[in-house]
């Protein structure tokens, strides 16, 4: 039977596309070199990329890697995604400035499998290689892992930033947490990676997946880096625990919502690493009202997870609801369960916390702080507020209502 060869763009053009919105990309002319090979053999180029799976949900901001993994894709080369089945139990310790807590093994399997359901969004995972790095990493002795760490000096280990600034600061760094990207580098080594791609703080552990390779007399993977992206804050990583993130299951009005509240400044970050939108009509965007490009930025993300039908009814609710000053159409009912209640009251913190409007407590306090939280669209700023018997209408912040009803 014959085999179609497979025919890729010419080198040019994926690199334009591959260099979009990189920040580092460590040995394009090896890169290039790579790509003219792949041409003219009809072989697809093996990007690897690896996820530790050390928390089972995922923002928009875990997605900028995954979408430069997607145009590697749609180019016609082979994501092999590395799953950190044994990583994850070390724990990367990039911009922490302490060790990191240690997961079981249960705990990285559990939040694999949610993880490999919330990247379906971004990635098509059937046409990607798979591997867990416990197949190697637990097959060895610690011998095989003395043998590991000669590969690298321990003045080479601690130029990394991380355990520079905490060296200096006088903070303690465990040595299993130096062992961290020699595995990372050696997981290159097994699948025999032709790139590698990771976050800008990931620089430090693509460049030892480099070493190794060439050490085992293998070609060198070209490294390319993507930016961090800052949250809706405008300031700090996005982040679940900071609440300045957008989650890839947010409801379509929602993440419609919270893509209206980015910071004028990042909207040009946001569209290249978020949307497949032209450069050059980013800038005509961006030239242009404000508002209008933070519309189309959001229709962009919302059709992107949601779908385009699912993005212009956002844009219109949003629309209904700030433009117009009308309430949702859709407002979620809750009732609250009798055991709840202590003295036939509940404090309105938890009640927004089981209805679902905050994460925690404590982001219902954050809001009331800043006048963000209302009942009956009164302002409430006393997190000591309690509520007895009836229904209300909470608000959170600018987007989120729920009818409770406390019987």
């Amino acid at each position: 039977m014959s085999v179609t060869k497979r025919e890729f763009l010419p080198v040019r053009e994926q690199l334009a596309r591959i260099k979009r919105g990189v920040v580092d990309c460590i040995g394009e002319e090896e890169l290039a070199k790579k790509l003219e090979e792949s041409r003219k053999t009809g072989d697809r180029l093996r990007v690897k990329f690896g996820i530790d799976p050390s928390s089972p949900d995922i923002h928009v901001g875990h997605t900028v890697v995954l979408r430069k993994l997607r145009t590697f894709q749609e180019l016609g080369h082979l994501p092999v995604i590395i799953w950190g089945t044994a990583t994850a139990r070390v724990g990367d310790p990039t911009g922490k400035d302490k060790t990191r807590p240690q997961l079981t093994k249960a705990g990285v399997l559990e939040n694999l499998e949610t993880y490999k359901a919330q990247i379906t969004k971004v990635l098509d995972i059937e046409d990607a290689e798979h591997r867990e790095n416990g197949e190697w990493f637990d097959a060895m002795n610690f011998m095989d892992g003395v043998k590991l760490l000669s590969r690298m000096t321990v003045a080479r280990a601690i130029e990394r930033d991380s355990f520079e600034n905490r060296i200096k600061k006088g903070l303690p760094v465990s040595l299993h947490e130096i062992v961290y990207p020699l595995m990372q580098g050696w997981d290159s080594v097994e699948i025999h990676a032709d790139v590698e791609i990771g976050g800008s703080d990931q620089l430090f552990n693509l460049l030892v997946g480099r070493d190794l390779q060439e050490q085992e007399g293998q070609g060198r993977q070209a490294c390319l880096t993507l930016p961090i992206l800052e949250g809706l804050d405008g300031t700090q990583k996005m982040s679940k625990s900071l609440g300045n993130y957008i989650g890839i299951h947010d409801e379509p009005a929602d993440m419609f919502g919270k893509v209206m509240s980015v910071p004028d400044a990042l909207m040009e970050k946001y569209f290249l690493l978020l949307t497949d939108v032209g450069e050059q009509e980013v800038r005509e965007l961006l030239a242009g009202h404000p508002r209008e490009a933070k519309a189309r930025l959001g229709r962009e993300i919302v059709g992107w997870l949601h779908g385009e039908s699912a993005a212009g009814a956002a844009a219109g609710e949003f629309d209904r609801v700030f433009k117009e000053k009308q309430k949702p159409t859709d407002i979620p009912e809750y009732e609250l369960p009798a055991d709840e209640l202590r003295e036939g009251e509940i404090p309105v913190t938890r009640l927004a916390q089981l209805a679902g409007l905050c994460q925690s407590s404590s982001e219902a306090r954050r809001l009331m702080a800043g006048g963000g939280f209302r009942v009956d669209d009164l302002q409430i700023k006393d997190p000591k507020t309690r509520l007895g018997s009836g229904r209300y209408l909470l608000q959170a912040g600018k987007r989120r209502f729920s009818y409770v009803t406390i019987s």
